[in-house]
């Protein structure tokens, strides 16, 4: 089913603990999208282990691509490129995914492209909606980052700030093990948050010097921690729920009121969000009640691409192939990448 006007792109993710890949057609054209999740192995463990995640990566990278590719119904002769993430991540699941597609691409004589993964983040927006109106600022939080950033037009772009310690999507796994709830723990808190008062605890809500467009979550993570210490040593109870309602809510007050501190300085037409917190509903209504007021249409991936998936990576990977950027042979993971 060769076509050779359209652009068919491979993407393959394996920054952390998810196997995906997936297949775009013309940058509109989802036609395949596969995840083989390692969820169930690390949760025994509280957290993600890297050198398991590695071994699952290379156990599972074959049959995921080959999948996708059925589902896809075509041939590595098909494809125009195949896109994979290189960084940021676990250094030893990127390399399965950066050294697996690069022998794909090198046997199949295409491009090979390489993706920032938090750029694929962004651009998960794009799998279901093509028309997005720039300028566009994009919340990106996730278990590593939490990152504001000004999109002035495709693969044009700003960090306008970050967190200077804990990603909010990290601290919110923390505080969620310290209750007993396990891994992933964003899920988890929100889930019991709608159980609690998210005013029964008061918690730090750190702004920064006046301006700043930085984030910072440590003291609000160690002000939780301090809540559940003393209650332990002096034997009282903690109502985990409220405690969780309390957190979640402390962490979005902070990104929403940094993001309007960040609209107040930029004129933008579209606000994303993106990342796995993406996907809390909390943050979805917060941010979309005080865009609303401004007039700037909210807008985020359904659940599915929030978290790490093929098909952002194969979407970034096309805005990329369009421009001629591609990666020679040399390539390698690059676990502490920045924008």
């Amino acid at each position: 089913m060769k076509a050779t006007k359209d652009v068919v792109i491979l993407g393959i993710e394996t920054s952390c603990d998810e196997t995906s890949a997936a297949v775009l057609f013309n940058g509109t054209d989802l036609k395949s999208h596969v995840i083989s999740s390692q969820v169930k192995t690390h949760q025994k463990y509280g957290g993600v282990v890297p050198e398991i995640a590695s071994r699952e990566h290379c156990l599972h990278l074959g049959e995921v691509v080959g999948q996708a590719l059925r589902e896809a119904g075509i041939g590595f002769s098909d494809l125009s490129a195949i896109a994979v993430t290189y960084g940021p991540g676990l250094v030893g699941s990127l390399l399965v995914g950066v050294a697996g597609a690069k022998a794909m691409a090198y046997a199949a004589g295409i491009p090979l492209i390489a993706v920032n993964h938090l750029e694929g983040h962004i651009y998960a927006n794009f799998i279901e909606r093509q028309e997005i109106v720039f300028p566009m600022m994009a919340l990106l939080v996730s278990g590593g980052h939490t990152n504001l950033i000004l999109f002035r037009g495709h693969l044009d772009y700003e960090v306008l700030g970050g967190t200077r310690d804990d990603a909010a999507g990290e601290a919110l796994d923390k505080i969620a093990r310290a209750l007993g709830f396990g891994y992933p723990g964003g899920p988890l808190i929100e889930k019991a948050a709608l159980q609690g008062d998210p005013c029964a605890y008061e918690l730090p809500r750190a702004m920064l010097e006046p301006g700043s467009l930085d984030f910072s979550f440590s003291g609000m993570k160690s002000a939780a921690l301090n809540i559940l210490n003393k209650a332990k040593m002096k034997k009282e109870p903690v109502d985990v729920n409220h405690l969780a309602a309390s957190f979640q809510q402390a962490a979005i007050d902070v990104l929403v009121r940094k993001s309007i501190r960040a609209l107040d300085r930029y004129e933008v037409r579209t606000f994303a969000l993106a990342g796995g917190v993406a996907a809390n509903s909390l943050l979805r209504k917060s941010m979309g009640s005080e865009l609303s007021a401004r007039n700037i249409p909210l807008i985020f991936p359904s659940p599915v691409f929030c978290t790490d998936n093929g098909a952002m990576i194969a979407m970034a990977g096309y805005f990329h192939f369009l421009a001629g950027d591609y990666a020679n042979w040399k390539l390698n993971a690059v676990p502490g990448l920045n924008l």
